[in-house]
C-alpha cells in the first residue's frame, strides 16, 4: 500500500522549485538532499522518480529542488502530484499512542456504550480538520470529526467514538 508524505500545492520562482504540502512526521528525513521521492503524477500521468537537490523552509511551508525539474514551466504541470512510500517502508513502533492511518483502517469503530458502529474505512484530511470515514453494517458511510471530544479512545485494536446525537442515525 501507498502513502502519501508530500503533495505538490504550486510551482515556485522560475527555477523549478515546487512547494508541497508535508504530510510526514519527518520532513526532513523523508526530503533531505539525495532522496530518491517515487510521485504519482496528476491527471493520470503514471508514476515518476525525481531526486532531492535541496530543501528549504518557507513561510511555514517546504519548498524542494529535484534534479529532474529545470524550470518553472515543468514544475507547473507537478501541481497536483503526490509523493509517496511503501507502507512497509514504516512502523509506529510499540508506543500504543502512536499509530499510522494505514494501520487504523479496518479497526473496528464502537461507541463508549460498547454499540458496534463499523469499521474504518480512512482518515480523511479535510480544511477544518481530519474526519474518519466508518462504514456501518448496514453499507452507509459515516464521517466522524476526529476531535478528542468525539475520539476519546483511538488503536489498531479499535476506534471508540462518543458521538453527539443524530451522528450515527443522521438521515442522509
Amino acid at each position: 500500500m501507498d502513502l502519501v508524505v508530500g503533495r505538490v500545492a504550486k510551482s515556485h520562482g522560475v527555477r523549478g522549485e515546487v512547494v508541497v504540502d508535508v504530510r510526514t512526521d519527518d520532513p526532513d528525513a523523508r526530503f533531505a538532499p539525495g532522496t530518491r521521492l517515487r510521485a504519482r503524477l496528476p491527471r493520470g500521468g503514471g508514476e515518476q522518480s525525481f531526486t532531492v537537490t535541496a530543501a528549504r523552509h518557507h513561510a511555514g511551508r517546504l519548498l524542494l529542488s529535484l534534479d529532474e525539474v529545470a524550470d518553472r514551466t515543468f514544475a507547473d504541470t507537478l501541481r497536483g502530484a503526490l509523493f509517496l512510500i511503501d507502507s512497509s517502508d514504516v512502523d509506529s513502533g510499540d508506543d500504543p499512542d502512536e499509530f499510522y492511518e494505514h494501520e487504523l483502517e479496518g479497526a473496528p469503530v464502537t461507541t463508549v456504550d460498547g454499540a458496534e458502529v463499523g469499521v474504518l474505512t480512512s482518515v480523511l484530511h479535510m480544511p477544518a480538520g481530519d474526519v474518519l470515514a466508518v462504514r456501518t453494517p448496514d453499507d452507509r458511510e459515516v464521517l466522524v470529526p476526529f476531535v478528542r471530544e468525539i475520539v476519546p479512545t483511538v488503536s489498531a485494536d479499535g476506534i471508540v467514538i462518543d458521538p453527539p446525537d443524530g451522528l450515527i442515525d443522521a438521515e442522509v
